[in-house]
């Protein structure tokens, strides 16, 4: 099988090619390594993927054209995307690499002959402050990033309901793990603790209850999904761990596992942020047989240990 992921290079697409890889598969990835945050990071997961024999394609998905790369692909993981809630991002990023990105990848597939199914990666920010619902329940997202998500979702599952296009999305929830993007909280927080400096935290963030959900336990539903794709046509699965904790108690893990107290510099709080995100996934239970088993401390343990061991003092991700 062709497995082509998107945004490669990133976080999760990076997780993704290796499981895929040891599966078995002939997978490949696109990134435009885009400067959001440190490309220096993207390059170091691309190389750990080159060293595996995963190929990942520097390509656009709004400006480059994409009927090569497409060719004769059977499943695409659609990871590409404008993340953040970050005033500094202007509008148009987040239609261009969010929903315009979506459609342009759309207008290749829409007449393949290969194709099985189009995965694409929502997001539990859709739900809105209180992201606990159901994959059923209306939409309330209150930020540039989960709406623009939102209509990217619908566009597919819109060319799926409307035209039999193979598709599914998921919504993750709060993802963390090895190779987690510099500016969310987990690695901010390592830094700061190793640096012995500041960390800004947005006032009453620490209150905030994350069903925050190892990478591992995300990849593991994603390759339920390849694995089942006529179980899945059309469908929308929330995608995380049933149980939340706070960001205040998230942090004290933090601080155990590097023996070390954090300091903080209060910020004002941050416009269009959730309250509370609890993992629904009573329908990937059922349907895929979804079961996330790490715990809080248990990622925690290996994020450290990778950002001890492969980032801090080797890569500055925050110049």
């Amino acid at each position: 099988m062709k497995v082509l992921v998107t945004g490669a290079a990133g976080f999760i697409g990076s997780h993704l090619s290796e499981r895929l890889k040891k599966l078995g598969i002939d997978v490949f990835g696109v990134d435009n390594f885009n400067p959001y945050y440190s490309p220096e990071l993207k390059k170091l997961n691309a190389k750990d993927l080159k060293n595996q024999n995963i190929e990942v394609k520097t390509l656009d998905l709004v400006t480059d054209d994409l009927s090569k790369v497409l060719k004769d692909v059977e499943m695409v993981f659609h990871f590409a995307a404008q993340p953040g809630i970050s005033d500094e991002v202007p509008f148009e990023d987040f239609l261009n690499n969010n929903i315009v990105a979506t459609h342009n990848l759309w207008k290749v597939l829409r007449d393949s002959k290969t194709l099985k199914m189009f995965i694409n990666i929502c997001t539990s920010s859709i739900y809105g402050v209180h992201a606990t619902d159901t994959e059923d329940a209306a939409p309330k997202p209150t930020s540039y990033y989960g709406a623009t998500k939102l209509g990217a979702e619908q566009l597919v599952l819109g060319f799926c309901r409307d035209g039999g296009f193979p598709a599914c999305s998921v919504r993750p929830f709060s993802i963390y793990g090895e190779r987690e993007r510099p500016e969310k909280l987990y690695p901010k927080l390592i830094h700061s603790i190793l640096e012995d400096k500041p960390f800004p935290l947005f006032e009453g963030s620490e209150k905030h209850l994350r069903s925050y959900t190892y990478v591992g336990d995300l990849i593991n539903g994603l390759v339920a999904i390849m694995q089942s794709p006529d179980k899945c046509m059309g469908e929308i699965f929330n995608l995380g761990i049933d149980s939340a904790i706070t960001t205040g108690e998230g942090i004290k893990i933090v601080e155990e596992l590097l023996g070390k107290k954090a300091k903080f510099d209060i910020k004002p709080k941050r416009a269009g942020d959730q309250l509370e995100t609890c993992a629904n996934i009573s329908k990937a239970r059922k349907i895929l047989g979804y079961n996330p088993v790490t715990t809080p401390k248990e990622g925690l343990k290996k994020e450290v240990e990778w950002y001890k061991n492969k980032i801090w003092q080797k890569i500055n991700l925050y110049q």
